[in-house]
């Protein structure tokens, strides 16, 4: 773990965390910077065990409780979850660690807001979730959903190579849109009117994925949906920075290889990335 906790005496100033397998939290970032302009972020990119989309529920958690803990000691204030599938394998056990181990920092996942939006927005009750196999598997967003309204039915597609064909810049050659056709076939054949884009990657195709499900079918996205949690968690417990000109800081961390990271997160943050910081995370131990 690396020597980076903040000292910043007011709590309200610190950052908020928020951390991904890649790049794709990017496009969680991105709603944040734009719905919280006064707040600083530090973002961490886990490229360099990325894709977290087949691993099992007992790595996520390894691998979310490493990043917490990094993000903790660098100050966060808060820890946002920008991850799909680490959100459905590991969120409630990353809460009960930061909440025991950290002075109370909590921790904010995709899952619910997503869930609350998609539920809010279908007519018919027919909601689709395009999502990772771990994501999939896991069946969290149909436990959000019944918790929300048990009348609504989804329907989940795992996608198990769309977040790495986007990564690799490939979001518009023929290999995507035949990939993109595949899972949206029984998403159409189940006549849903509400999708639920159930990985950070996914925004940056939501073009071709509104293309072939229809004009008529609302998308709901991980970073607009939990934009606005944030908003009211800071709110909540009075963290809200007390910054009155201009716009926070935002700054970044990875696994991987930066230049890398710097290069494809561009596209992703559609803003200037800056210098990205390498980290190597520290190993922690786990409780039962």
């Amino acid at each position: 773990m690396t020597s980076g906790a903040s000292t910043t005496p007011d709590p309200r100033a610190r950052p908020i965390g928020v951390f991904d397998s890649g790049v794709g939290g990017l496009t969680v970032l991105h709603e944040l910077l734009v719905r919280l302009p006064s707040e600083d972020f530090l973002y961490l990119g886990d490229t360099a065990r990325f894709p977290y989309g087949e691993r099992s529920p007992e790595q996520l958690i390894q691998f979310a409780a490493e990043i917490a803990e990094e993000l903790a000691e660098r100050g966060a204030k808060l820890l946002v979850v920008a991850c799909n599938s680490a959100t459905a394998a590991a969120l409630p056990a990353l809460r009960r660690r930061m909440m025991e181990t950290t002075l109370g920092v909590d921790v904010l996942g995709v899952v619910r807001p997503e869930a609350l939006r998609a539920v809010a927005a279908t007519h018919t009750g027919r909601i689709g979730l395009l999502a990772t196999p771990t994501t999939v598997a896991s069946r969290a967003y149909e436990d959000a959903v019944n918790m929300i309204d048990p009348h609504v039915t989804l329907h989940a597609v795992p996608c198990p190579t769309l977040a790495e064909i986007i990564q690799d810049g490939e979001q518009f050659d023929e290999r995507a849109v035949q990939t993109v056709r595949e899972v949206c076939a029984p998403l159409k054949q189940a006549d849903v009117d509400t999708v639920i884009l159930g990985c950070t990657h996914y925004p940056l195709i939501s073009p071709m994925l509104q293309r072939m499900l229809g004009p008529e079918v609302r998308l709901v996205t991980s970073g607009a949906a939990l934009a606005r949690q944030v908003e009211h968690a800071l709110s909540t417990r009075e963290l809200q920075n007390p910054r009155t000109e201009g716009e926070g800081e935002y700054r970044f961390l990875c696994t991987g290889d930066t230049r890398e990271f710097e290069q494809v997160g561009t596209r992703f943050l559609q803003m200037p990335l800056g210098l990205v910081e390498h980290v190597e995370l520290a190993a922690v131990e786990m409780t039962a």
